[in-house]
């Protein structure tokens, strides 16, 4: 395999694991920046990675590079995103995509012209099960899709002292807990399914309209602060938690709930499909099990097993059965398929990875779920 030089934005909770999964995906890392000087010197040491970028600047100046992942807050993906591809590199771009579909949309329209490749780390595709929940789909083991059903929680927001630069609506967005873990699902839903979300009917809610702000820094899933941290309150405008319906493309229905609010719930992904022959259910907290529903026989529990799965499943599996693969795995499969699809010449739609139009329809969807919302009834999502 080529090898390819990559640069790393942002060192927060993300960024580090980006620049693990890289090295493991064999795609070497020649360095890390963060918001300052400082911050990336300080970043690489700690990673072991030479200091030799200490902006993005210094990244898309240097001819070396091929590629950049960004994984800053979500406001700089728009203007940083586009700065990579007019450079003339490949970008990873952490979701969501850009803050609006305006954004989203110019970003796909530049990718399209730029004849690099352009991905949004939508890693949860990426574990093999779901892969294979997408055979099973596509081979018509459930026969027709006839609903959908699940969850992303969490809790690291639980509490009014919690407190991430998520909340605020100026640095991610209108939406937060949608965009931010929601997305996830809905991204996982349409790839298993093969169909786009068409229409959306959502109750969100602030379930802390103030939080207490700490007046100094906050990483992500930090946990309590400390007593005797000064804070601030802020008002916050971002949804903590909410139910959203869901029409799929040919009829299938279904409902997603989320929360960042949901006590015990560390980080939880689950999802049942149901058709006319098969259902199949996965949670991300048992990441190697799939359960396999059946009406007029036993119901079965599919581990993990390269050999038991679709070839396309197996090919984003690196260990035996047996070898649990998990969540820093599916990072891992995510670059590997897109760092080798570069390799092939395959940089536009369709490809092997999400995309930044599969990044935009998920903006077109916030956004119609936020209309929804706001005007308590069925929207339709904009096309893409």
């Amino acid at each position: 395999m080529t090898v390819f030089r990559t640069v790393v934005v942002g060192t927060g909770f993300i960024g580090p694991v980006h620049v693990e999964a890289l090295g493991r995906a064999g795609v070497q890392v020649a360095g890390v920046v963060g918001s300052s000087p400082e911050k990336s010197i300080a970043a690489s040491r700690r990673l072991g990675l030479p200091a030799d970028f200490q902006t993005l600047e210094d990244a898309l100046a240097d001819p070396s590079i091929d590629c950049v992942h960004l994984t800053t807050p979500n406001r700089y993906h728009f203007e940083q995103a586009k700065a990579v591809l007019q450079a003339g590199k490949h970008v990873v771009c952490e979701k969501p995509l850009a803050m609006n579909s305006t954004e989203s949309a110019e970003l796909v329209r530049i990718a399209q012209g730029s004849g690099r490749a352009a991905a949004v780390a939508y890693n949860i595709r990426f574990y093999p099960l779901c892969h294979e929940a997408a055979a099973r789909v596509r081979d018509d083991s459930l026969g027709s899709l006839l609903h959908v059903t699940g969850s992303y929680v969490q809790d690291w927001l639980l509490k009014p002292t919690d407190f991430n630069w998520r909340v605020l609506a100026a640095d991610g967005g209108e939406l937060r807990a949608v965009a931010d873990i929601g997305t996830h699902w809905l991204d996982l839903i349409q790839f298993i399914s093969g169909r786009r979300i068409t229409s959306v009917c959502a109750d969100l809610r602030t379930v802390y309209p103030t939080r207490q702000r700490p007046t100094g820094p906050v990483q992500t899933y930090s946990g309590d602060a400390p007593a005797d941290v000064a804070t601030e309150p802020v008002e916050i405008t971002t949804e903590d938690c909410g139910a959203i319906m869901l029409r799929f493309a040919d009829g299938a229905n279904g409902c997603l709930w989320v929360s960042q609010t949901t006590a015990g719930m560390k980080n939880c992904l689950r999802f049942e499909l149901a058709g006319a022959k098969q259902s199949l259910a996965w949670d991300s907290q048992s990441p190697n099990l799939l359960q396999i529903g059946n009406r007029d026989r036993p119901n079965e529990s599919l581990v993990r097993d390269p050999a038991a799965m679709d070839s396309t499943a197996a090919a984003v599996s690196s260990y035996p059965g047996g070898h649990n693969e998990g969540f820093p795995d599916t990072f891992k499969q995510l670059f590997r398929s897109f760092y080798g699809a570069i390799e092939k010449g395959v940089v536009s739609d369709p490809a092997p990875y999400p995309t930044f139009l599969d990044g935009h329809h998920e903006i077109l969807l916030c956004e119609a779920i936020l209309k929804s919302h706001r005007q308590q009834r069925w929207v339709d999502v904009a096309s893409t």
